[in-house]
């Protein structure tokens, strides 16, 4: 991890939890849990502190909640999606259960206590659970199309850079990258070295699928192991082991690509 990962992680947090349409998501939530007054506070509080108590928690246990999976992202992506979920959903739960304590013990001047205890806890860290692995699991859907969408063109055409190659190393285009007057063509059987301008073999990548991503650089999307960030930059580490940089007037094309959160 780069010094400037947890800076990155952060800026990406405060992204997605001021974005509008999580904001409104969030809002409506407490509006209908504030409404309804569910676990009793319905009696307790009349209708604005109600949706004042409501917003407060659904919004701020949202918030950190994001903070736990924005953290985990990072640290623990190797960890099988299931188990991954269970530890953000059991963080979460101890930061949640935390703050619903001193939240209560503010507006009710309540803390449950003896009995009352394991299934007030269990309640939370049920819920959270719960939470975490539905927004898991429609996270996961909603960018499934972004993966899948480039397999299914039919049989494309072989790009005609490739006819450039020696034969041993036509196979898929991985990267382009500059080297003086030359341009470095990278596929997944070899490398070869090509007296030719850069913005020439773009032209003759084809129905590959790629985008230029500095100045330097072409790079193949189906060909990515991994994304790292690096401040307002990326590096891309192929699965050929090789890494190609990403300026930042090109990250916009890593977000549509899928590759990277929008």
């Amino acid at each position: 991890m780069t010094d400037r990962e947890p800076q990155f992680a952060l800026r990406e947090w405060q992204a997605h939890v001021t974005h509008p349409v999580t904001l409104a998501a969030l809002a409506g939530t407490g509006a209908v849990l504030g409404l309804t007054g569910p676990f009793g506070t319905d009696g307790l509080l009349r209708l604005l502190p109600r949706l004042a108590y409501w917003l407060w928690l659904v919004i701020s246990c949202y918030a950190l909640g994001a903070f736990v999976a924005q953290g985990l992202s990072g640290r623990f992506r190797a960890l099988h999606t299931w188990l991954r979920v269970a530890l953000q959903g059991v963080l979460t739960g101890c930061g949640v259960s935390a703050l619903v304590l001193v939240t209560n013990h503010i507006v009710f001047d309540w803390l449950p206590a003896g009995a009352e205890l394991p299934g007030f806890l269990g309640t939370i860290f049920a819920i959270c659970l719960i939470v975490t692995a539905i927004l898991d699991l429609a996270g996961r859907h909603s960018a499934a199309p972004a993966t899948a969408e480039p397999t299914v063109a039919p049989n494309p055409a072989p790009p005609p850079l490739l006819d450039r190659l020696p034969l041993e190393k036509r196979a898929p285009l991985v990267a382009l990258s500059v080297e003086d007057h030359y341009v470095r063509i990278i596929t997944t059987k070899g490398q070869e070295m090509v007296l030719m301008r850069l913005s020439d073999a773009i032209r003759e990548t084809g129905d590959s699928l790629g985008a230029q991503v500095h100045r330097s650089h072409w790079a193949g999307f189906d060909h990515v192991a991994r994304v790292e960030r690096l401040g307002d930059r990326a590096l891309l580490h192929m699965n050929t082991g090789d890494q190609i940089p990403v300026s930042r007037a090109n990250l916009p094309k890593l977000k549509e690509a899928g590759l990277l959160p929008r």
